[in-house]
C-alpha cells in the first residue's frame, strides 16, 4: 500500500508550509496546481503531473480561502482513499483501475471548482466522500457526480440530518421489486404516516423543516407528494427519490459495511 506512504504526505506538508511567491495570485495558483498533482499522486495516480494544467485553470479564482480549502479537501480525500485500500483489499485492482482512470482526474478537478463556493469544512469533507465512494462503487459518472457535488456544498447540516431520517424510513421501499406508478403514491403515504407518528418531526421546529424540505426538493433529492385536504407539519408528504438515495449513500464515511 505504498501509495499512502510518506512521499505523498510529505508533499502535502510541503504544500502547506511553502511561502507564497512574489505574485500572490500566481503563487496561490502554483500551490493549487501542485496540490492537484499531489492529491492524485498520493492516491496512486500514474502520471499525475499531466493533470496539473487542470488546476491552473483556477488562476482567476485563487485566494487564501480557496487555497486552504483545497488543502483540507486533499487531506480528506487521501484519508478516504487510504481507508478504501485498507478495508477493501479484495478489490484492490478495481480500486487501482478507478483511481488511474480519466474519470477520477476529472472528478478531482471538478471538486476544486465546487470548493471555491464554501469554506465550511464539513461540506469539503462531503466532496471527498462523494469521490471516494464513487471509486468504491466504480461510478464516477460526470454529470451525476457534478449534481451531487453541488448539493454537497449547498445543503446545511440540518438538511442532511432530515435527509437521513427520510432515507432510513423510505430506503427499504425503494428496494421493493415492481414498485411502479400504480402503487407508489399509496406506499409513500403509508410509510410517511409511520415516519411522522414515530416522532421524526417536531412541530415546534416546522419552519426549519420547511426550509430543509425546500432545499432538498430543489436539488431533486426528494419530491413533494400531493395530499389533498391535509395541512400542518407532517401532512405535506415527501418521497425519497433514487437520486436522493444515491446522494445520501455516497456521503457516508468509508466503511466495510
Amino acid at each position: 500500500m505504498g501509495q499512502f506512504d510518506s512521499p505523498g504526505e510529505a508533499a502535502l506538508a510541503r504544500l502547506k508550509s511553502d511561502a507564497l511567491s512574489s505574485s500572490y495570485v500566481d503563487g496561490a495558483v502554483d500551490r493549487i496546481s501542485g496540490l492537484g498533482g499531489i492529491i492524485l499522486e498520493a492516491v496512486g495516480f500514474k502520471g499525475a503531473s499531466g493533470l496539473v494544467d487542470l488546476f491552473s485553470n483556477l488562476k482567476s479564482l485563487a485566494a487564501t480561502k480557496d487555497e486552504t480549502n483545497l488543502i483540507y479537501f486533499g487531506e480528506a480525500l487521501v484519508d478516504d482513499i487510504r481507508r478504501l485500500y485498507r478495508l477493501f483489499e479484495g478489490i484492490k485492482q478495481q480500486l487501482d483501475d478507478e483511481i488511474n482512470s480519466p474519470a477520477f482526474g476529472k472528478a478531482v478537478a471538478n471538486a476544486t471548482l465546487h470548493i471555491t463556493r464554501t469554506n465550511i469544512e464539513g461540506r469539503l469533507k462531503r466532496l471527498a466522500h462523494l469521490i471516494a465512494n464513487g471509486v468504491k462503487e466504480s461510478d464516477l459518472e460526470e454529470e451525476s457526480l457534478d449534481d451531487m457535488m453541488r448539493a454537497a456544498v449547498e445543503l446545511k447540516d440540518a438538511d442532511i440530518i432530515l435527509l437521513r431520517k427520510i432515507y432510513d424510513s423510505q430506503n427499504p421501499m425503494l428496494g421493493v421489486k415492481n414498485l411502479n406508478s400504480q402503487n407508489w403514491h399509496g406506499n409513500v403515504q403509508g410509510v410517511w404516516r409511520e415516519f411522522v407518528d414515530s416522532g421524526n418531526l417536531n412541530s415546534e421546529e416546522h419552519l426549519g423543516y420547511r426550509s430543509s424540505f425546500a432545499r432538498l426538493e430543489s436539488l431533486g433529492l426528494i419530491q413533494r407528494v400531493e395530499n389533498a385536504g391535509m395541512y400542518g407539519v407532517g401532512n405535506d408528504l415527501y418521497a425519497l427519490l433514487m437520486e436522493g438515495k444515491k446522494f445520501y449513500e455516497r456521503l457516508q464515511e468509508i466503511s466495510s459495511e
